[in-house]
């Protein structure tokens, strides 16, 4: 079908008009960005929106209760610099005195205003951690220091921790490493991030939001007059409470006292962390402070390493407290039956070598399985282990109660123990695995590597019936204004193992006889709850000094959800008291008796200084 003359003519009117309008807008973008592109760019360089951060505060943290604060926030000072504002016959002096009242390096200061920066109007921080004392020199002779100023900013505060530095962690200023990592979730290079513990793990829920004020600019960042400023408030961080229970902790850290080594007090059926203590500690505060690097140089070097979190971060052959693995393979293999007895002389001969038990001749005499683990006997287990068992199914019960791999607590840096294997040890040391490994390995030895918090775990299963709930620290998140709830932790099962609940209820008699009338007679005399539980005392090649374990829970006779693990571990550095039981028993008097640590030991006739012993203990 054709167009008509009108419609041709029509076709070449719109036509022109489309020529015509295309012109008229390139010939508009040529003088825009060509004959006043220069003007334009000159404008634009002129001018700027300039912002200055207003720090916000981060979310205080609380015990389970919500009323006992252990992390708060102080108002500090950040000093600042305008490097165009200040004279330059007077720019050596005003750092000079800047650096001796605040405390830092002259050539900190030089280091952070080079001579590019003397044009700037931009304000440079020198410090951010001034205290009020600094300050008022600073303001009593303000016009000595020309384009120098101050801010108030928050800055952690940590409230008498003592023990929990290592739950908590600490604040320092972002590395550039971690801001290459970070940036893209809007933190910046001047932000104050978590480095360990809960601060780091929890960094983006404490962070909160900055603030910001921004006004208009030149060129060289100086205000332009009559332009208002902005104001964007900074909303704080949401505020954390823990699990911890803080008189547990308290009780915890004393039991254990000027110890190496850690406590961990665990609710089965949660998986709630109600206190952890690794000593040495460290004071989180010094992080804040003007010379924090020097101080965490102290503590790297220290050969105590305080930094190490040893309820999490510590792995140690777990010794007797494994024979409790080894009893529930027993009896869910029915390797043995459990009233077999073995006759202990205190040693046996095996690939040309003695094996002595703790307990040396005439031993233990005939012993069952409640017996052998009773008095912890070595005997028993080494030969069911290796001739009934078998390493295999050794390591595949390890496996189930989670040794081998991290437990995923809420704190970062955990050590996921080690369980050897014949292929590990084809490979690591091009040598096969013989029976005398498995003899090792069945009473909690040899290459074997557990954590407190892995121990921990294997008393929790034992408790719930084959079910572990992954261990936390944290219980709730609230609002930092208003308090308000915003989550709840709630119980997340880590494993829910096949073994069966006849096998448990057996093995929970068991290691109530441990208490009885057994290795732990003596040291677990509390009168006020019913505990069961196993020692341990792990050979480190040492003759006189030996790691101590305790692995226990309690009440004995109660449900799952009134029942508390107590988990202490004391290293061979420290001077051999057979500690670990001790401690726990005044752990378990102080929470049931409604105690604190001086009152239970008063109770239980114990002296918090401890004892010296000359032998071994089991």
């Amino acid at each position: 079908m054709g167009f008509s003359g009108d419609d041709k003519t029509r076709i070449v009117v719109l036509k022109a008009l489309v020529l015509l309008l295309g012109l008229l807008y390139g010939i508009r973008l040529f003088s825009l960005q060509i004959i006043r592109g220069t003007e334009f760019e000159a404008k634009a360089n002129r001018y700027a929106i300039q912002s200055v951060k207003i720090p916000a505060a981060r979310g205080e943290i609380y015990d389970r209760t919500n009323t006992i604060p252990f992390v708060t926030n102080d108002e500090a000072f950040s000093v600042e610099i305008v490097p165009a504002e200040l004279p330059a016959s007077k720019r050596e002096q005003v750092f000079e005195r800047l650096a001796e009242i605040l405390n830092l390096k002259l050539t900190e200061i030089r280091r952070k205003i080079p001579a590019s920066y003397y044009h700037l109007y931009q304000r440079i921080a020198i410090s951010s951690s001034a205290s009020y004392l600094a300050i008022t020199k600073i303001a009593e002779h303000k016009e000595d220091f020309p384009g120098v100023y101050w801010n108030s900013r928050p800055i952690r505060r940590y409230l008498d921790i003592g023990s929990l530095s290592h739950v908590l962690g600490y604040v320092g200023e972002i590395g550039r490493d971690e801001y290459k990592l970070l940036y893209n979730k809007g933190y910046s290079s001047d932000d104050v991030i978590g480095k360990t513990g809960i601060e780091k793990f929890y960094d983006g829920t404490l962070k909160g939001q900055d603030g910001f004020l921004r006004k208009t600019v030149d060129v060289k960042g100086k205000g332009l007059a009559g332009e208002a400023e902005r104001l964007e408030a900074p909303i704080p961080g949401k505020k954390l409470v823990l699990t911890i229970d803080a008189a547990i902790q308290k009780t915890a850290e004393k039991a254990l006292g000027n110890r190496m080594g850690s406590v961990i007090v665990l609710k089965p059926n949660t998986g709630e962390i109600l206190a952890m203590v690794s000593y040495p500690w460290y004071d989180p505060s010094i992080f804040s402070s003007s010379n924090s690097g020097e101080e965490y140089l102290k503590l790297l070097n220290d050969p105590n390493k305080p930094l190490l979190n040893r309820a999490i971060q510590s792995s140690y052959p777990p010794a007797s407290t494994f024979k409790t693995v080894l009893s529930t393979a027993i009896l869910e293999e029915k390797a043995i039956s459990p009233n077999t007895t073995i006759t202990c002389r205190g040693f046996m001969e095996y690939g040309g070598r003695t094996w002595n038990c703790w307990v040396h001749s005439p031993g233990h005499g005939p012993v069952n399985l409640q017996q052998a683990l009773a008095h912890s006997c070595d005997i028993y287990y080494w030969t069911v282990g290796r001739d009934n068992l078998g390493v295999e199914k050794i390591i595949s019960y390890a496996g189930d109660y989670g040794y081998g791999k991290p437990t995923g607590i809420d704190i970062p840096g955990e050590n996921a123990g080690f369980i050897p294997t014949p292929r590990w040890k084809e490979e690591s040391y091009r040598e096969r695995w013989n029976p005398g490994d498995t003899m090792n390995i069945s009473i909690g030895q040899g290459y074997l590597l557990a954590t407190p918090i892995q121990v921990a775990n294997m008393m929790a299963m034992v408790v719930n019936d084959g079910v572990v709930y992954r261990p936390h620290v944290v219980k709730e998140i609230r609002d930092g204004e208003t308090g308000a709830l915003i989550q709840s932790s709630r119980p997340e099962i880590l494993t829910d193992s096949s073994i069966s609940a006849s096998t448990f209820k057996t093995l929970r008699e068991d290691l109530r006889s441990v208490i009885s009338y057994g290795s732990a007679r003596v040291p677990v005399s509390t009168k006020a709850v019913l505990v069961a539980g196993k020692t341990g005392t792990a050979e480190i090649g040492l003759k006189d000094r030996w790691h101590s374990w305790f692995a226990a829970f309690g009440p004995y006779d109660a449900k799952p959800e009134e029942q508390v693990v107590v988990v202490t571990m004391v290293e061979a550095s420290n001077p051999w008291e057979w500690w670990a039981p001790y401690a726990s028993n005044l752990i378990f008097q102080s929470i049931f008796a409604g105690q604190d640590a001086e009152a239970a030991a008063k109770t239980l006739g114990l002296s918090l200084e401890g004892q010296h012993l000359r032998g071994r203990a089991e």
